[in-house]
């Protein structure tokens, strides 16, 4: 597992204003891409993904999804992703909607060098348990 930092795209705020997530019952999944993300990207479409033959589900679990005193907090699971042949290369790690009709990004991490997993291998998408996926103040 790697310590990152959660980024995320610009059109987030305006999405949460406008109630396209719904975060405590969406499904949010996970998009792997070796090109940098960009913050002013909008939908999962503009994101160049790898092909995800090899690879188990990508569906993030949410296990809390609350406020306290005016700070909002989502909270999930580490994510496992298993390999079942060979995964093409990625480095970025890109949480998004896909409940939504536009499936709408959230924010990514960037995992500081390529990634590559063969038959077997295990990534582990480790969330902040404590400090949540994201907090909005």
């Amino acid at each position: 597992m790697f310590s990152v930092t959660f980024n995320k795209f610009n059109i987030f705020v305006a999405d949460v204003a406008n109630k396209i997530h719904n975060l405590g019952s969406d499904t949010i999944t996970v998009a792997l891409s070796d090109t940098t993300p960009v913050a002013t990207n909008t939908v999962q479409s503009n994101i160049t993904e790898i092909s995800y033959t090899n690879l188990s589900a990508r569906a993030v679990t949410v296990t809390s999804s609350s406020q306290s005193s005016g700070t909002y907090k989502l909270v999930a699971n580490q994510l496992t992703l298993t390999a079942s042949g060979t995964v093409a290369q990625f480095r970025y790690v890109v949480l998004y909607n896909s409940t939504s009709a536009g499936k709408n990004l959230i924010g990514w991490y960037d995992y500081g060098s390529e990634v590559n997993m063969v038959n077997g291998d295990t990534f582990i998408v480790g969330f902040d348990l404590t400090n949540g996926v994201l907090t909005i103040a």
